[in-house]
């Protein structure tokens, strides 16, 4: 039916409890890790001030990049709460998804590249051997702190990711602060699995510079967290869809009305973590009155909000099936 006009839905930017219980778990974890990596890192400036060591100077930077990024996560999750306006009317969630990619850029920038460069030096001008005892006290602690930031970011992330598997959960999730937590945890653990090799080697051998090339090494680590956070972070910013289960669950909900004749095509992308913004084509039966059409629209919308709070804005559009642009790798 031709003369039913688009119609779309934008509902208001609610929070239920389970929202609020999850936001405020994740931010008790960024501000765990972003206190502990304050206190690790003033050890590990202190540690490679007595003992001159390459990869401690390197893993300080490591834990003040890592304290910089939660900070700018923080920093991110409070702008994208911003509600719409003129300007933006669909909100400020994907200001997120920028922060998300600034933390990967300091991560390869500040923190690779500062490890590599005091290699480098440390290489060509190698420092005397001292008493590594604090070394590997502060590495000791370092571990046990961060092991137990990994612990909790794991254990978060498993719960969210169901039964998805690790790398596929991590590439669908539309939460940058869940999985870069993970990723800086994990970097940091296996930084300070080389920090501890390079500091026995080079005092085993005799050899001050394996601590250098134990410095690059934690640098290159760190690069290529950076890599993949910076194209998870990207794929965000560009737009993603949503989950295709919820792509299906909307097309099954507008395919059960039995004056929709045909679901041309289903379009969704994240406007934010928690927010989806959906776009259907569906064909109409042509008997439909105007106000028969407008009434089951509504029912439609409340229908799939119901199912699915997250989809925020929703528009559905009739069309025929014949003139229905192909959907492409937008929709289903």
């Amino acid at each position: 039916m031709r003369h039913i006009c688009l119609r779309g839905h934008t509902a208001p930017g609610t929070t239920t409890l389970s929202d609020l219980t999850a936001r405020i778990r994740e931010n008790i974890v960024l501000f765990g890790a972003l206190a502990a990596n304050l206190g690790i890192a003033v050890a590990k400036f202190v540690a490679a001030g007595i003992t001159g060591s390459s990869s401690m100077l390197t893993e300080g930077v490591h834990s003040v990049v890592d304290s910089g990024n939660q900070v700018l996560l923080l920093y991110g999750q409070k702008r994208a709460k911003r509600a719409p306006d003129a300007a933006h009317p669909f909100g400020y969630g994907r200001e997120l998804y920028f922060w998300a990619f600034v933390v990967a850029i300091l991560i390869f920038a500040v923190g690779a590249g500062v490890s590599v460069y005091e290699g480098y030096l440390h290489i060509v001008e190698p420092e005397e051997l001292t008493d590594p005892t604090i070394n590997y006290i502060v590495i000791a602690v370092s571990a046990a702190m961060e092991g137990s930031s990994w612990w909790i970011a794991r254990r978060e992330f498993k719960e969210a990711k169901g039964d998805l598997g690790w790398w596929e959960a991590i590439h669908q999730s539309k939460d940058p602060p869940g999985f870069i937590v993970l990723f800086e945890d994990s970097a940091a653990l296996a930084g300070l699995l080389i920090a501890a090799i390079g500091v026995f080697a080079s005092h085993a051998l005799g050899e001050p510079r394996i601590d250098g090339y134990a410095s690059i090494a934690i640098g290159g680590v760190l690069g290529i967290v950076a890599v993949l956070l910076a194209r998870e972070a990207k794929g965000l910013l560009i737009g993603e869809r949503a989950d295709p289960r919820v792509v299906a669950r909307v097309r099954e909900i507008v395919s059960t009305y039995p004056a929709i004749t045909a679901v041309n095509h289903v379009r969704t992308i994240h406007t934010a973590p928690d927010s989806i913004f959906v776009a259907i084509s569906a064909d109409f039966d042509d008997t439909l009155t105007m106000g028969e059409g407008e009434t089951m629209i509504e029912q439609i919308e409340q229908a799939l909000k119901k199912a699915e709070p997250r989809l925020s804005s929703i528009y559905i559009r009739p069309e025929k099936a014949s003139e229905a642009v192909s959907d492409g790798a937008g929709g289903q």
